[in-house]
């Protein structure tokens, strides 16, 4: 199992195209939408500022492509080639498998989490009251991540190498839109607040919204988190052993 998820992590490192999207998009996008924004002006009743709000907002979004994209096209174009059916005739276990993707995702989360961190700071000249907000930001969104880990690997035995993509796509932006990432909620009509509010990604980003003001994220947005886990790997453990009949 170990031998796999280091193989899994450089493969995962050396694709280039992957690592870009990863890592240096979420970044541009950051700079796109708070790099004109006024870094005192309060939006709505978040009491945070923009470059603020979009710093968390853009973390969590370069997590979720690392964890989620990555997962799903890699699972159903190894289950097309038949590589997942050649491990299954090895000692490793179905959860070593499971655990190598997540754990590749998961190589990939950090940096792209740091380096809009970096940006923030060096460009919209970011900070926060004290230094163990930073940590407490990076360890809350880097751990949320496994929620979205484990959708991916759902999708990665639901779809089929041709149809990944276009689906992964659209749950991708779908969330990332729904749940405020790409602007902040208050925007939003009241209706689609609502929706919002129960959406993963929403609580995602509220958990590091709250570690900016100083406080601890909040007991509802823990919740909504860990029903969704429940929820994506109670799904991808029946896709999985419904694959394995199949095969």
């Amino acid at each position: 199992m170990n031998t796999l998820i280091k193989l899994e992590i450089q493969r995962t490192l050396r694709n280039k195209k992957f690592m870009f999207f990863s890592v240096v998009y979420p970044a541009a996008l950051y700079l796109l939408i708070a790099g004109g924004a006024s870094s005192t002006e309060i939006v709505g009743d978040s009491k945070l500022t923009m470059p603020l709000l979009m710093m968390v907002s853009m973390a969590s979004f370069g997590a979720i492509t690392a964890v989620l994209v990555g997962n799903s096209e890699k699972i159903a174009k190894e289950r097309e080639k038949g590589w997942v059916r050649q491990l299954r005739l090895t000692a490793l276990p179905g959860r070593g498998y499971v655990l190598s993707k997540i754990a590749s995702a998961a190589v990939v989360s950090l940096p792209s989490i740091v380096f809009v961190f970096v940006i923030a700071a060096a460009v919209k000249d970011v900070r926060m009251d004290a230094a163990w907000q930073w940590f407490a930001l990076t360890g809350a969104i880097w751990a949320g991540s496994i929620v979205f880990a484990a959708l991916g690997v759902a999708v990665g035995y639901l779809a089929t190498g041709d149809a990944v993509r276009p689906i992964t796509m659209i749950i991708y932006f779908g969330l990332s839109m729904l749940g405020g990432l790409w602007m902040p909620t208050a925007e939003f009509p009241g209706w689609l607040q609502d929706i919002a509010e129960w959406m993963p990604t929403h609580a995602y980003a509220a958990l590091g919204q709250a570690i900016e003001l100083g406080g601890a994220p909040h007991a509802k947005d823990v919740a909504i988190l860990a029903g969704y886990l429940a929820l994506f790997t109670g799904a991808a453990t029946w896709l999985y052993r419904k694959d394995t009949h199949k095969a």
